[in-house]
């Protein structure tokens, strides 16, 4: 029952990626792309269910479908493009698929979305002394104008930017992204938010539904809680007052999941960005998951200006939630209880909780603990503590460098879309081999997957980050080390 539930989950998560990430841009079915990438997680779910847990899979069933399932995935998805001409270089990705304005066909039967007056206007957009235009590229979702940068990419960002708002309006979105071939280049897509209206303007979403979700969830994850204790019926109360049992664990975890998103918010609200208040996602608690809550989230509502926007944006959630967990996780650790290690002692068995799969929870375990807890001792955490160690490892999963991740927008915005991608494929196949020694990280390893490899790009996405957003990216990436890696034998003996 577990294993479906978990495979439930993951179905359902892995359908609504695909269906925002390449249904726009394909004609291949979303059904079809969801049962690729799902491909890895039945078969090995099949072994599982029919092997037992204790039996080990073959390597080419456990690499096999790893490697050529995305493969094929990619294969379906560039099989069922529309056909257009071969371009030079392409779009990492637009905003959102839209039609184009009313164009003009010219001779050669290429769509023009401006007419040959516009053009002429917009070529005086592009001062020689800062952007030299050389040529204006027309594609179906967007006009590509390519040339030499001559300033500084803020200076060339902005004064072109500038220009084309002046005579073109609100019409296009102006993207400055970096080239294949090392020269940036300059993209016009047609602005949606600005045909949509005063609708596309609100930047709260509906806080009356916001409300009503954090209600519901603060019910379930306080049930969760009870959940956590194993109580039996006979144990508990008859009356309301039972709630009280799970209520600490319900506002600890509510807490951390609203700091971490709310931080977002207000970091998209301060770099101009127009967003929604978070969003719980409550979850009735069962033996197998008895959380309470799926997490948070907020919808960005307006595209990211700059690369310091989307950094600033994409550090501040994980990083809020990781100094909101702490004191959570430290008391409750001091009012946990030291148990002995059995076999099924783990860092996801909280009644057996092993810290020394952390270095970061092995650490706040002997300062919590101190003498009480020894080497071949495990802890009984408390309710809090739960929650807390459920912060750690969101802030850990969030900060994995990995496409639309937190950490996936860091790297972006630390070292360019292309190679904080190729960093993020490098963190998957990590993340596959950490699994091999530590089998709690073999869910993750398939959930980054099935998360696309390259994020959105801002609207300037050429000008880089300063040295004090360069350490702290190195900061949030050095705090997903201390997290995931194990103790070393070395300081096992030091700590315990």
């Amino acid at each position: 029952m577990a294993w479906f539930l978990l495979l439930g989950i993951l179905g359902l998560f892995t359908y609504f990626t695909v269906q925002r990430s390449v249904a726009t841009i394909t004609r291949t079915p979303v059904w079809l792309l969801w049962l690729v990438l799902m491909t890895p997680a039945l078969i090995w779910t099949g072994w599982i269910l029919m092997k037992g847990e204790e039996a080990q899979i073959p390597t080419i069933l456990l690499l096999g479908p790893f490697v050529l399932c995305p493969i094929l995935y990619w294969f379906l998805i560039q099989w069922g493009r529309p056909v257009s001409p071969p371009p030079s270089e392409t779009l990492t990705s637009t905003p959102e698929t839209i039609p184009i304005p009313p164009a003009s066909l010219d001779p050669k039967g290429i769509i023009k979305p401006i007419n040959r007056e516009e053009e002429a206007t917009l070529h005086t957009c592009f001062p020689w002394t800062v952007y030299y235009l050389q040529n204006v590229e027309y594609r179906p979702q967007a006009l590509i104008c390519r040339g030499q940068l001559r300033a500084s990419p803020e200076v060339a960002y902005q004064t072109i930017r500038e220009n084309i708002e002046m005579r073109f309006g609100d019409r296009f979105l102006v993207i400055f992204q970096e080239g294949g071939n090392g020269k940036p280049f300059f993209a016009l897509v047609p602005n949606v938010q600005a045909r949509r209206g005063d609708a596309a303007k609100r930047s709260d979403g509906r806080p009356i539904v916001a409300l009503v979700l954090s209600a519901l969830t603060l019910l379930t994850c306080t049930l969760g809680g009870i959940v956590l204790l194993g109580k039996t019926a006979e144990e508990l109360p008859g009356d309301a007052s039972v709630l009280l049992l799970g209520l600490p664990y319900g506002l600890a975890l509510m807490t951390i999941l609203g700091i971490h998103e709310m931080a977002h918010y207000l970091a998209a609200r301060r770099n101009g960005m127009r967003a929604t208040l978070p969003y719980f996602i409550p979850v009735p608690p069962t033996g197998v998951f008895p959380f309470g809550t799926f997490g948070a989230f907020i919808q960005m509502r307006s595209p990211v200006p700059d690369r310091k926007a989307l950094f600033d944006v994409g550090i501040a959630g994980p990083m809020a939630g990781f100094l909101a967990s702490l004191p959570f996780l430290f008391w409750g650790l001091a009012h946990s209880t030291v148990v002995d290690r059995t076999e099924t002692s783990s860092i996801l068995n909280f009644n057996s909780f092993d810290p020394q799969s952390s270095l970061l929870l092995a650490i706040l375990s002997r300062l919590a603990l101190g003498g009480q807890l020894a080497a071949q001792q495990t802890i009984d955490l408390h309710p809090v503590a739960i929650a807390g160690c459920i912060g750690i490892v969101i802030t850990a999963l969030n900060l994995m460098p990995v496409g639309q991740l937190d950490g996936g927008h860091i790297v972006h915005a630390m070292f360019g879309q292309r190679m904080g991608a190729t960093i993020g494929q490098i963190a998957r196949l990590l993340v596959l081999f950490i699994s091999f020694v530590q089998q709690e990280f073999l869910l993750w390893a398939i959930l980054l997957l099935f998360i696309p490899a390259m994020d959105e790009p801002a609207l300037n996405d050429v000008s880089e980050l300063d040295n004090r957003r360069d350490f702290f990216g190195l900061l949030a990436l050095t705090v997903l080390v201390v997290i995931i890696l194990p103790v070393p034998p070395l300081m096992t003996r030091l700590l315990f």
